[in-house]
């Protein structure tokens, strides 16, 4: 690739202070780029360190929010700054969350194995660890969620209303959608 990226550099990407790619575009809010200057939807900052119940407070009402792009970075803080033993707890959230982006841009096929892949993934560390609520998240609640969603995209196959199809974290999981009648 030729000619410069905008902070000067020869590889044609948006760099950091740091030196690391990041593309200075603006963004949607379900995280797809937009083109240099069009109005975009404020970013999620990134490394924050938060209390556990924090995490899950913000994460929620980015979800509620319909951005569940911006809840993955929350969650994705908590994953790289937490305790290790909760490692997987909050990888497996964030991949719910990216699982809700990817099903709410139409990618059916990769939106049902991300959220097949975080059902497991919480539901296995809550076996493991022993707690099944924590934080107050119902992880049984919210797996159950993710499963039937995941359902929904593939039987469907078009993107689905990422705020209508949010968890509720601390409830039984199931979401909004889950109480209306009709097929999905």
């Amino acid at each position: 690739m030729s000619g410069t990226a905008r902070d000067g550099t020869a590889s044609g990407r948006d760099r950091d202070e740091e030196g690391r790619a990041r593309s200075a575009r603006p963004r949607d809010g379900l995280g797809r780029p937009l083109p240099y200057g069009a109005p975009g939807v404020e970013r999620q900052p990134e490394g924050v360190v938060r209390a556990p119940e924090e995490t899950v407070a913000e994460a929620q009402a980015l979800l509620d929010a319909g951005k569940p792009f911006h809840a993955h970075e929350v969650f994705e803080d908590a994953w790289k700054s937490g305790p290790d033993e909760e490692r997987a707890l909050w990888r497996g959230l964030a991949q719910l969350a990216v699982g809700l982006t990817h099903s709410a841009r139409g990618n059916a096929r990769g939106g049902a194995l991300l959220l097949r892949r975080g059902a497991g993934a919480v539901e296995e560390w809550g076996a493991e660890s022993g707690r099944r609520r924590p934080y107050g998240v119902d992880l049984a609640g919210v797996g159950a969620w993710a499963r039937r969603l995941a359902g929904v995209v593939e039987r469907d196959g078009g993107a689905v209303d990422a705020g209508a199809w949010a968890p509720r974290l601390r409830g039984d999981g199931a979401g909004r959608a889950a109480a209306r009648p009709g097929p999905r």
